[in-house]
């Protein structure tokens, strides 16, 4: 063996053991490198390389490994939001710890970089965004990855009355002041909208014409009518704008936040205020009212409103018609419409009159039906006896039922042929059936005239018949007057006496000497066929004693006086009946206006 081979070992285990040296040297040099680059405090990249059941491994470079706690990777469900191999920014909270672990926090270096964020956004005027969390006092707390508050009074252009229903909501803010040491930043929501306000209301202005079609949202109903945003810029849709037809309230045809299609009626650049119309979207229907619905056409309609006068009936939308109470009935004297019909009934009725300048068609509903009044004069001519029960007396005559609905007036001038009748009481009473005859029929006026003269014995003819000129007759004054005195002398039948047949003493009046009652004797001085009239004449008859008078007043048997409490009774139907139709009048002048 030479001395050569006797040295190779020695050699080699040598250079083995500078080798190690070398490499070691380096080691440490990596990782005072490494640990140089890793400053406490600092936000550095890092790579998950294992996660365990409370920490999650990170290699933040140079061999150098750090622990994060699992909950900064958790969601608000507890669900893990990181997997192995995804790269994370970490702040270096402690470079080793007891056990040679590099200390490491997620959370910390998110809060990091937020604030860096809304710092910027602060400076540059940048909206953020945010999550609404809680209701404090005067105001909200927001998370824009950092706790925020956000004062009442800037939440909104307008006041908000519930700040809760804000809570859970994401929205966008301006940071309006903030100060990192503190820990405090301010919001406003109230400036993001005022800008958007501003930038839509610019818009909007470039499209406001008269004429234009725009759409917009309801924002607001009142009783008389709509405000629309039109974009920025609220328009008033009044309520007589909003349909052709009625509207009873707004909300009938809107609900706050509609979107809606108007068109512009008026706008004012200076004011701003806007005029909106959603009626004038279609045509209007009064152009062809005319042609569609003729006078004496018949029309289907819904019932939309009664009044005192009326109903109104709506034909098509925006066309309306009104029955008044005169026309809702041939027979009946309507006072109250809501007797006849109802709102929401379909009816029909005729056109009885239309007037297109004014917009107003007038509706019959009892010409749907034939007139009772011709109807009568056919079945029922002039010349008809009839037989009806007596419905209500009045002071000029009493009304009895003919047919259904109709009643003909017997006038007091009717009820004998020569008695003067006072009060129909006298002959007839309420509920009593008569015969009669019909002597009239007015259709225009709706009235029907009879008699009952013709059934009731003839005084005249008993009367001429049984007595000549010359003959003395007794009866009793049942009127005084100037140019004579009125006699009943047989069962009614009155006469006259000149006051140049009666002698006066000394020139005097009548009426000195002569009362209603008073019983007299008188001589016929001339009967008149025609005229069916008797003159009278007291000069040179004796006048009846008073013992006469008691006998003659003895033999009045039978004689009707008329109850003072039924004629006063009737009297009071009658002034009722008068003021109801007074009623009617005015109400029917009113709906005429």
């Amino acid at each position: 063996m030479t001395t050569e081979q006797m040295d190779q070992p020695t050699m080699t285990a040598e250079s083995d053991e500078e080798l190690s040296r070398e490499e070691y040297q380096k080691l440490l040099e990596m990782y005072d490198d490494s640990m140089r680059n890793l400053t406490e405090g600092e936000i550095v990249p890092g790579r998950v390389i294992g996660i365990t059941s409370n920490s999650v491994i990170i290699d933040v470079g140079y061999k150098s490994e750090g622990l994060v706690p699992i909950d900064e990777f958790l969601d608000r469900e507890g669900n893990l939001t990181v997997k192995e191999g995804e790269e994370v920014d970490v702040l270096l909270e402690k470079t080793e710890d007891l056990e040679g672990h590099i200390l490491l926090s997620r959370t910390k270096a998110q809060r990091m970089r937020r604030w860096t964020e809304v710092e910027r956004a602060y400076k540059d005027g940048r909206i953020i965004k945010g999550r609404v969390t809680d209701r404090i006092k005067g105001g909200l707390t927001v998370d824009v990855g950092l706790r925020a508050f956000l004062p009442g009074s800037l939440v909104d252009i307008k006041p908000v009355k519930n700040l809760e229903s804000l809570r859970g909501l994401e929205l966008e803010f301006k940071v309006i002041s903030l100060d990192r040491r503190r820990n405090n930043i301010v919001l406003s929501r109230k400036a993001v909208l005022e800008t958007e306000l501003a930038k839509k209301k610019a818009e909007t202005l470039t499209r406001l014409e008269e004429g234009a079609r725009l759409k917009g949202v309801v924002k607001n109903i009142t009783d008389y009518g709509v405000f629309i945003d039109l974009g920025g810029i609220d328009g008033l849709l009044h309520i007589t704008d909003i349909s052709w037809g009625r509207v009873n309230h707004p909300s009938e045809h809107f609900s706050v936040g509609d979107e809606v299609e108007v068109a512009v009626l008026k706008f004012d650049p200076d004011t701003e205020r806007v005029s909106l119309g959603y009626k004038q979207k279609s045509e209007d229907p009064w152009t062809l009212v005319d042609k569609k619905y003729p006078i004496g056409s018949r029309v289907h309609g819904k019932v939309v409103s009664l009044v005192d006068y009326g109903a109104f009936v709506e034909i098509e939308e925006g066309v309306e018609g009104l029955i008044h109470v005169s026309e809702m009935s041939w027979t009946k004297k309507v006072v109250n419409p809501a007797k006849i019909l109802e709102v929401g009934h379909e009816v029909e009725a005729i056109v009885s009159e239309l007037d297109m300048d004014q917009r107003r068609i007038s509706l019959s509903l009892r010409q749907t039906e034939r007139n009772p009044w011709e109807e009568l004069k056919d079945t029922h001519p002039e010349g008809t006896v009839i037989e009806g029960k007596v419905r209500n007396l009045t002071e000029f005559g009493a009304f009895v039922e003919i047919t259904e609905g109709i009643d003909g007036l017997i006038h007091v001038s009717d009820m004998s042929w020569t008695k003067r009748v006072k009060h129909p009481s006298e002959v007839l009473k309420k509920g009593d059936t008569v015969r009669a005859r019909i002597t009239n029929i007015d259709i225009e006026n709706q009235r029907v005239s009879l008699s009952i003269k013709e059934f009731m014995p003839n005084e005249w003819d008993d009367f001429a018949n049984g007595h000549r000129v010359g003959d003395t007759l007794e009866g009793r004054v049942v009127n005084v007057t100037d140019f004579g005195l009125f006699i009943d002398i047989y069962n009614g039948l009155e006469g006259l006496a000149h006051v140049s047949e009666i002698e006066v003493p000394g020139g005097g009046k009548l009426e000195d000497f002569y009362r209603v009652g008073d019983w007299v004797r008188t001589r016929v001085l001339r009967i008149e066929e025609d005229e069916k009239k008797v003159g009278l004449s007291l000069r040179g008859v004796a006048q009846p004693t008073d013992e006469e008078i008691a006998e003659l007043q003895a033999s009045v048997v039978g004689s009707f006086e008329p109850d003072a409490q039924e004629i006063e009774e009737e009297t009071e139907e009658v002034e009722e009946a008068e003021e109801i139709e007074e009623v009617e009048e005015a109400e029917e002048s009113e709906g005429e206006e």
